[in-house]
């Protein structure tokens, strides 16, 4: 995602702290925060892929998610 970027791996120290699960099989989160978006993904292992967007960027991943999925 150009614009905004990705915004980093959340550690595992970070997600105990916040009462998070461990490992990769917590839920995928996407919030609205300000005039972007946010997705955060689990990852294996623990900790979390924050990635942040714009709406435009959203909706082309959107998209391209719907190509690939059928």
């Amino acid at each position: 995602m150009s614009a905004a970027g990705n915004r980093g791996v959340e550690s595992r120290g970070d997600n105990m702290a916040a009462m998070k699960p461990r490992t990769g099989d917590g839920p995928l989160e996407v919030t609205k925060e300000g005039r972007g978006i946010v997705m955060r993904v689990p990852l294996e292992g623990g900790g979390r892929l924050v990635v942040e967007m714009t709406p435009e960027e959203a909706g082309e991943l959107g998209e391209a998610l719907k190509n690939v999925a059928g």
